[in-house]
């Protein structure tokens, strides 16, 4: 028998990168009941953040889960949320949520220049 397992609308289809991207839509839906102005925010899912440099090489420091773009002309703020380093530290779907969870709270305040408590009451409870 050919042909795909599931059929396309059956989450079975969904590949890692859509599972992912929906993980950060969630987050950002819970967050915007309470800040409406997330609307005005492009939340993004890259692979793994670029060096910033050509040649450049990594260091010591620890690989970054996400980042954050200030609005500039025409351009509105940005959020980034780093799929593969994101899933190499979780193990299973929920504490893939939690983590990206904690991942957008934390940008999200960066932005709007809050704790990430204030953005999210129960940050820091998973």
């Amino acid at each position: 028998m050919r042909g795909p397992v599931a059929p396309p609308q059956v989450p079975l289809s969904a590949s890692r990168a859509e599972v992912f991207a929906d993980l950060v839509q969630d987050s950002v839906e819970r967050l915007e009941r309470r800040w409406p102005q997330l609307a005005d925010i492009d939340f993004l899912v890259l692979e793994v953040p670029r060096l910033k440099r050509s040649g450049e090489s990594w260091s010591d420091e620890a690989v970054p889960l996400g980042g954050t773009i200030p609005a500039r002309e025409g351009h509105p703020a940005r959020v980034v949320v780093y799929r593969r380093p994101v899933e190499i530290r979780t193990k299973g779907r929920d504490e893939r949520a939690a983590l990206v969870h904690e991942v957008v709270v934390e940008q999200v305040a960066e932005l709007l220049g809050l704790t990430p408590e204030t953005v999210d009451p129960r940050y820091g409870e998973d």
